[in-house]
């Protein structure tokens, strides 16, 4: 069965890789849009490469609804120190032609999910969730309308990646997060746990340039730069490829594993803000509100991301 999903993303290279993984799987997703948010970098940028992205894989047929630029509270915290001005920093790809579809994307997150029969889309969240948090507020059936959320974000054991407590997504808007995993809606969550097991080591970056059509070369040389920075900072043979677990974990949910667990968002403490709290033994009576995956299977995480960009066309 064909699967509808909407990704809500602020593409860096990472998140471009997702939701064209996605869309190379039609026989098991349908990509009803993509909704940007503001998060790596400010919402013009995020908007402007999720185009660029699709233009450079000829699929200018798929909406792009720009969002939320800021988080609910306070002002935007973004990541260029990671993704280089633009986010897509590496590689020099032309100004897309396509434009932004007409809307605001938490307003169409809430018709296209309301406008299928019940228990029928899933969220793929890639960023900061106040895009979710927002349609939640405009539509409170939106939750257990639903057929689930997968995200990427939090960590249980590896800390932080932006504070010592906190994977960026939370932290960027943790009260979005605390409104998401609060909601009742079937969660799967991707930590850095799991994620940092899948590094882009120069082994696989080779295999994905041997693909040998322009989008392969084009995100040989953006995850080369994006990856840098923690190759670098980590002293690793590459980065963490973090965001296509998401859609992975849809097409190949055998690559992971995890348990049942009560997820809590930190929203205020002056050291742990945007951390979460899983209560992975159990310990707090609390009822479970996600499934946090720990463990894949790298190697076949692997395998299927360099499979599936090269099904976009051979030069």
């Amino acid at each position: 069965m064909i699967r509808p999903i909407i990704i809500d993303t602020d593409p860096s290279p990472d998140d471009a890789v997702a939701f064209l993984m996605a869309l190379a799987s039609p026989d098991e997703l349908e990509v009803l849009a993509l909704t940007t948010v503001g998060g790596n970098v400010p919402l013009a940028l995020t908007t402007r490469n999720a185009l660029m992205a699709l233009e450079l894989a000829g699929r200018g047929d798929v909406p792009v609804y720009a969002g939320a630029a800021g988080p609910l509270m306070g002002a935007l915290r973004t990541a260029e120190h990671v993704h280089g001005a633009t986010g897509f920093d590496g590689y020099d790809l032309p100004p897309p032609g396509l434009r932004a579809a007409e809307g605001f994307a938490p307003d169409r997150i809430v018709e296209l999910v309301m406008a299928r029969p019940k228990g029928s889309v899933t969220l793929c969240c890639l960023a900061p969730l106040t895009n979710v948090a927002l349609a939640m507020g405009r539509e409170p059936r939106l939750a257990e309308h639903l057929h689930g959320i997968v995200l990427m974000g939090g960590a249980r054991a590896e800390g932080g990646n932006i504070t010592p407590a906190a994977e960026y997504n939370i932290h960027v808007d943790p009260e979005a997060a605390a409104r998401v995993f609060a909601s009742g809606v079937p969660i799967t969550m991707v930590p850095l746990d799991c994620t940092h097991q899948a590094l882009t080591t120069q082994a696989r970056m080779a295999r994905l340039r041997a693909v040998g059509t322009p989008l392969a070369e084009a995100f040989y040389h953006l995850l080369l730069f994006n990856k840098g920075y923690n190759a670098h900072q980590w002293g690793t043979d590459g980065g963490p490829l973090h965001d296509p677990t998401v859609i992975a974990a849809l097409l190949r949910p055998d690559l992971f594993s995890g348990r049942l667990a009560h997820v809590g968002i930190e929203c205020h403490g002056a050291l742990t803000r945007g951390m979460t709290v899983i209560d992975w033994w159990g310990v707090s009576g609390e009822a479970a509100n996600a499934l946090v995956l720990n463990r894949l299977d790298a190697e076949g995480y692997f395998d299927l991301v360099i499979e599936r960009l090269s099904r976009f066309g051979r030069a």
